[in-house]
């Protein structure tokens, strides 16, 4: 059906042109001899364009590109049916084609298309109730994680006990395997057969690798196979024939607090909410915590948590101690509490890395409880807490320069620098002053 609505004038004018048949507002009937004419002055070389507007038909007058549209339908007619294909009017005929009149069916043809409708749509229902019974078992296989050959295996059973043929489809739609793969496993039986059969030679051979080598894994046997059998076989291949054997090698089992640690740490993470963005001008704001590890005697280690503020660069709490359980922290952050547990209410952060204390549920509780918005930074980046890296780096600097040989002699050396580092060294960041004068210069002016 065209698109061009034609007006009334332009209808006027294809109607006294001889070579239209009939035309409306949406239509063109051209006449038969001109799709003939037509036909044979294009064999001449004449454009399609050329023929419209010799005959009065103009592209601007019967639309853009209808005269292609036109002479392409009636040249392919032309083809397939000759002649009088064209000489044939069809527009308006509900029971005649292109090609002629439709056939017409006599009353008992029609009755036995109908009789083999039902019986097709009944036995469609058959189908669907037999198929009732097994759609829950094929569900419940895919969900035990069946390998492909498997559910193959199964739709096939299927297939040829119900005779369910014709519901391969869906049948492999509920198993969730493709219908080419169905098909390609189906034809392929004679393949299968010889490979199962190589597979077990294969088999015996790496069996009694993994028997001498004590139930080794799957590079040594490799390894195994190429330096003692002269035999190259792909690792993959290797696992594949292992498993289909159901045959696993001794593997350690993990470390428990391991996987805790590895668990609490993955799931555990916070966001780099302080950016970086150490000092924001408030006095007890973002506070940055860490631990840093103190040799001591002949190969002995202490551990000290602290806590510095972002703006004044303070070290407001500190633990110090010979162990790395938990208790800590937690002893930093109770000291921590002591000091900020009257201050006004207001947002404030403490930042860390993603150390395995910081990650803990209970440490996060506790901060939590505490009023405080826990921060982490990257992993792997020593930047995002750089204040308090630099902090441990010039207290190291100094009270590792002299070597210790006691533990008490150790803890009086880091209590003496903190005293040190918070009222009597003096810093050009902070205006000249140290780390506590800055502060209540900070809170003075606030």
């Amino acid at each position: 059906m065209s698109k061009k609505i034609y007006s009334q004038a332009e209808i006027q004018a294809l109607r006294n042109n001889p070579n239209v048949k009939s035309v409306t507002e949406k239509s063109i009937t051209y006449s038969s001899e001109f799709k003939i004419k037509a036909i044979k002055q294009s064999k001449q070389g004449m454009k399609s364009t050329q023929i419209f507007e010799l005959a009065g038909l103009p592209s601007h007058l019967i639309g853009k590109g209808k005269s292609d549209q036109s002479l392409s339908r009636w040249k392919r007619l032309y083809k397939d049916h000759g002649e009088d294909v064209l000489l044939q009017e069809t527009r308006g005929s509900k029971n005649n084609g292109p090609y002629g009149p439709r056939e017409q069916l006599s009353l008992q043809e029609a009755l036995d298309k109908a009789n083999a409708r039902t019986a097709y749509l009944e036995g469609n229902l058959e189908l669907v109730k037999k198929l009732e019974q097994h759609e829950r078992s094929v569900k419940n296989d895919k969900r035990n994680d069946l390998s492909k050959q498997e559910r193959f295996r199964l739709i096939n059973q299927i297939i040829r006990e119900n005779q369910l043929a014709g519901m391969v489809n869906h049948l492999c739609d509920l198993a969730g395997v493709s219908k080419s793969g169905y098909y390609y496993w189906l034809n392929s039986s004679d393949k299968r057969a010889e490979r199962d059969r190589n597979d077990w030679e294969d088999f015996q051979l790496l069996y009694r690798i993994f028997l001498d080598k004590k139930k080794c894994g799957i590079d040594e046997i490799k390894m195994a196979l190429e330096t003692e059998y002269d035999v190259v076989m792909n690792h993959k291949k290797i696992r594949r024939i292992l498993r289909k054997n159901n045959i696993i090698s001794s593997i350690r089992a993990a470390k428990p607090y391991r996987k805790m640690m590895k668990a609490t740490q993955e799931n555990a993470t916070k966001k780099n909410l302080v950016n970086r963005q150490f000092d924001q001008g408030i006095p007890y704001k973002v506070f940055l915590t860490d631990i840093t590890y103190l040799p001591y005697g002949s190969g002995q280690w202490a551990y000290l948590s602290a806590v510095k503020d972002g703006a004044t660069g303070e070290i407001v709490a500190h633990h110090f101690s010979t162990s790395l359980k938990m208790n800590l922290v937690y002893e930093t952050l109770d000291k921590l509490n002591n000091v900020i547990k009257d201050m006004p209410v207001m947002e404030r952060y403490i930042h860390s890395d993603q150390g395995v204390h910081y990650t803990y549920p209970v440490f996060q509780q506790k901060v939590e409880n505490m009023g405080l918005i826990q921060s982490m930074s990257r992993r792997g980046n020593c930047w995002d807490n750089a204040p308090m890296e630099s902090f441990f780096g010039h207290m190291k600097d100094v009270v590792l320069s002299e070597r210790t040989e006691t533990l008490q002699d150790l803890w009086y050396a880091v209590e003496d620098y903190i005293e040190f580092y918070n009222n009597r060294r003096y810093q050009k960041k902070l205006k000249k002053m140290t780390p506590t004068a800055y502060r209540d210069h900070l809170l003075w002016v606030a």
